[in-house]
């Protein structure tokens, strides 16, 4: 796959990027279906099959159990093989998650993430947003502190993973880039993919599949969607979280056809 423009950075994406949350946690999840999370062993042939596919963009989080930890050896030696986005702001405890969007507390979170996935910069960091956008980005400070971060060089771009119109629209206009969910069976912040085509925006899009639950008789459910997705040339890349081998060659496979017809 060749990769394409992060917005107006010069971070380079494949247009689509593996999710991790199944390689670090495996509780309060959304999936439907249950999973196991893979051992070293075999996470790292996932990567291994992922970068030989094309793929160069890794997305990974705090709340994301030990999937930062745990990414860290495995990319021992490759850090400049891969573009890594990581979030602030969301953690996840005991089997509940909390949030904290403060400058001390998004300044922590990145200096971890930094000595947990073994690197001494980040290229992509979203705030991990509660679903209160408008609030987190206007009083909460992260973004603030994200941007003298981002001057200081540990992290090349920011922005936010919203769950708003509203949110999206506003994350857009003060930040490099969004994640924002986009699938068949969800549009409604199309609002926000036309603002990050039209002011050349890195757009990430989370839940291509509705999390597992597309469904679709007597058509290719991943081809569908994936077509429909990038069928938008605002997008940059989606991200899919799978840990099966197989799902993810006939991923990379949709988007190259997508790809082609668009």
């Amino acid at each position: 796959m060749q990769t394409r423009n992060f917005g107006s950075t010069d971070i380079a994406v494949s247009p689509l990027g593996l999710g991790t949350v199944k390689l670090g946690r495996d509780v309060g999840v959304k999936y439907p279906e249950a999973f196991t999370i893979p051992d070293d062993k075999t996470a790292a042939e996932l990567l291994a099959l992922a970068k030989d596919l094309g793929i160069n963009l890794i997305d990974t989080a705090p709340a994301y159990g030990n999937s930062e930890q745990r990414l860290g050896p495995l990319l021992t030696g490759q850090r400049n093989n891969w573009v890594i986005c990581s979030k602030v702001g969301e953690e996840f405890d005991n089997s509940e998650s909390r949030f904290d969007f403060s400058a001390k507390h998004t300044r922590f979170s990145i200096e971890r993430s930094l000595k947990r996935l073994n690197t001494d910069w980040i290229d992509i960091v979203l705030v991990h947003s509660d679903g209160n956008d408008l609030d987190v980005i206007e009083h909460c400070g992260a973004l603030e502190e994200l941007e003298k971060l981002k001057d200081r060089g540990l992290i090349r771009a920011f922005g936010v993973s919203t769950k708003t119109v509203e949110g999206g629209l506003l994350a857009a206009k003060q930040t490099d880039a969004v994640m924002a969910t986009y699938n068949l069976s969800y549009q409604d912040e199309q609002p926000v993919i036309d603002y990050c085509r039209s002011h050349n925006k890195g757009l990430l899009i989370k839940k291509a599949f509705a999390s597992g639950h597309f469904r679709q008789e007597g058509e290719d459910p991943v081809q569908q969607s994936m077509d429909f997705i990038f069928s938008q040339p605002g997008v940059s890349s989606a991200i899919v979280g799978t840990i099966n081998p197989q799902h993810l060659i006939a991923n990379v496979a949709a988007v190259k056809k997508a790809l082609a017809k668009s």
